[in-house]
């Protein structure tokens, strides 16, 4: 899992106030070594989340006109990883799955 921007910007500040309020100059000195690392990061995770942001929105857009049929379920497959073999299938797939749940008995 990687740290969100806002983590970096957190650390970040934490180490630049471990910095000021040092009063050893090794510790100082790592401290700023420290805040630089993550404000690295932190633009690094800023370019990711907006990455994601748009991959969700050109995702979000391409779904928008595609209709969503039951056929189209690959679990009602018993091959899920390669869906069913042809679409005429698919009906008599739902039946076999309606009846092993129970909507074809009379209990």
């Amino acid at each position: 899992m990687q740290p969100t921007a806002i983590t970096c910007r957190a650390q970040e500040a934490r180490q630049r106030q471990l910095a000021a309020n040092a009063s050893l100059p090794n510790v100082r000195d790592i401290a700023f070594i420290a805040a630089a690392a993550w404000e690295k990061e932190a633009l690094a995770a800023e370019k990711r989340e907006a990455r994601d942001r748009e991959t969700r929105r050109r995702r979000g857009e391409a779904n928008l006109g595609r209709a969503t049929s039951p056929f189209d379920d690959r679990s009602l497959s018993e091959n899920p990883d390669r869906g069913f073999a042809n679409r005429a299938s698919a009906p008599a797939a739902l039946a076999i799955v309606a009846f092993r749940n129970g909507a074809g008995s009379d209990d």
